[in-house]
């Protein structure tokens, strides 16, 4: 129901979606479902040769446009702006132009002219693959100090983000502070409710280490900047350290953290560390019946997603609504847009 709801909103503005694992069958399917489906007009990268023996093999037509990054015209620019951008970390003219050739790379740049609203890779390509492009050509996001990842975990009645459960492996109290405000608005323009908890094996001091105080430390600079991200009257509240149970259970929070605004209502959870993070959104997914989504980006200047290599055609078409809706919300915030975003639940 989840996903539906996505859906529907991208076929509200469809946006430009580059695919650049064009030779992939799967990427096919995918671009034909995106284009049949109204969430996004496709620009598929790569060899055009390739890709048109790949659908035929496949028995898929191919409507979306397909560029050839050695046969564009826009190759030797790319290439010029990729020099600068990496000739201090020793990039020759010739390494930037064999770079651009790339198909994820090229897509990247293309992102970076605006040639594109968003960018879904990673069937084919490992996570690194995908991402050291994007942070090399696309940058964070003002006022963004890194990047970071969150699953949507959707039951029928309800949606919550986890983060982060596929990117950062062990952050320290301010990068996980940064997780937190991050995922908090991703979850505002997915029109899900930003009650943040701070996830630790400990409630509000039931227990003191060096692991609870990072996720102690965590909220406090959570909540202070919370303030100067999202102003005073903004919905996002932030609260830990906070349990499981604590977080999610009413009665529980009611009788671990009373008067707490988040504890036992929590849609968004912050993990203090991947291992716990991904861990629990498989035990969610596997044993709790939630369908999981991502793992989605979150941090970088333009929507850009990654996708597991054992991804099915309609995973990539599932992500790339998600990035549609991601490049929505990055234009309305842009063009200063007050509307408030429809809850998707």
């Amino acid at each position: 129901m989840f996903l539906d709801d996505v859906s529907r909103r991208a076929q509200e503005n469809p946006g430009r979606i580059i695919l650049p694992e064009a030779e992939d069958e799967r990427t096919l399917r995918a671009a034909t479902a995106i284009e049949e489906r109204g969430i996004g007009k496709v620009c598929l990268v790569g060899n055009e040769d390739t890709i048109a023996g790949v659908a035929r093999q496949a028995g898929v037509r191919i409507s979306a446009e397909i560029i050839d990054p050695s046969q564009s015209s826009h190759l030797d620019g790319f290439a010029g702006k990729y020099y600068e951008l990496r000739k201090a970390k020793g990039v020759s003219e010739a390494d930037a132009r064999t770079a651009v050739l790339e198909p994820i790379t090229f897509g990247m740049m293309m992102l970076d002219a605006g040639l594109g609203d968003g960018l879904v890779a990673g069937a084919c390509h490992s996570t690194a693959a995908t991402l050291r492009p994007a942070l090399q050509i696309l940058r964070t996001a003002p006022g963004v100090s890194m990047v970071s990842s969150f699953f949507f975990m959707s039951f029928p009645d309800t949606t919550y983000l986890f983060a982060d459960s596929g990117l950062v492996e062990n952050p320290d109290a301010e990068q996980l502070a940064e997780i937190a405000l991050c995922t908090a608005e991703s979850a505002m323009g997915f029109g899900i409710d930003p009650l943040v908890a701070m996830l630790s094996y400990s409630t509000k001091g039931s227990a003191h280490s060096p692991l609870t105080e990072k996720v102690v430390e965590a909220t406090r600079i959570a909540q202070e900047r919370a303030i100067a991200r999202f102003g005073a009257d903004s919905p996002v509240r932030i609260d830990g350290e906070l349990q499981g149970d604590a977080a999610l259970v009413h009665t529980v929070g009611q009788r671990k953290a009373p008067g707490s605004d988040v504890a036992g209502k929590a849609r968004v959870l912050i993990f203090p560390d991947l291992n716990s993070g991904n861990i629990a959104y498989k035990l969610v997914e596997r044993l709790g019946g939630a369908s999981a989504y991502g793992p989605i980006v979150q941090g970088l200047r333009l929507p850009v997603n990654d996708l597991s290599r054992g991804c099915s055609w309609e995973d990539i078409v599932g992500v790339a609504a998600v990035t549609t809706v991601q490049w929505q919300i990055r234009r309305s915030a842009m063009e200063g847009s007050q509307s408030k975003s429809p809850a998707l639940q």
